[in-house]
């Protein structure tokens, strides 16, 4: 915990991106869907995304938040579970950081909910 407050000593500008339905985001890999099968008396049916229930969900949900900002955490990122912050020393710097951070989740296809999205408190 104080490594994680030391990264954020200068910082006076933080936005917190919640990320919406998280594993739901995450594709099972083909030809892994096999190994999702939930069976009910209507029929067997498989995961096309990662369910919330899978032992390793988190694990897998959180290297690719890692894999997704390697570049940024520790500079003004940081992820826990389900949410990203951005944090800077400036509001201009921060609006710079925020669009390298959307920009990124544009890119890989993953969506954070609006009505948990609070941006540039002091």
């Amino acid at each position: 915990m104080a490594d994680l407050f030391d990264k954020l000593g200068g910082a006076t500008t933080f936005t917190k991106i919640y990320l919406k339905t998280c594993y739901w985001q995450v594709r099972i890999a083909e030809g892994d869907e096999h190994k999702t099968t939930c069976e009910t008396r209507y029929g067997s049916y498989d995961f096309l995304v990662m369910p919330f229930g899978l032992t390793n969900a988190p694990a897998i949900f959180f290297t690719l938040m890692n894999q997704v900002f390697q570049e940024y955490i520790d500079e003004f990122v940081v992820v826990y579970l389900d949410y990203i912050v951005v944090y800077s020393q400036t509001l201009e710097e921060h609006l710079v950081h925020l669009q390298k951070v959307l920009a990124r989740l544009r890119e890989h296809e993953l969506y954070a909910k609006l009505s948990k999205f609070s941006f540039a408190q002091k």
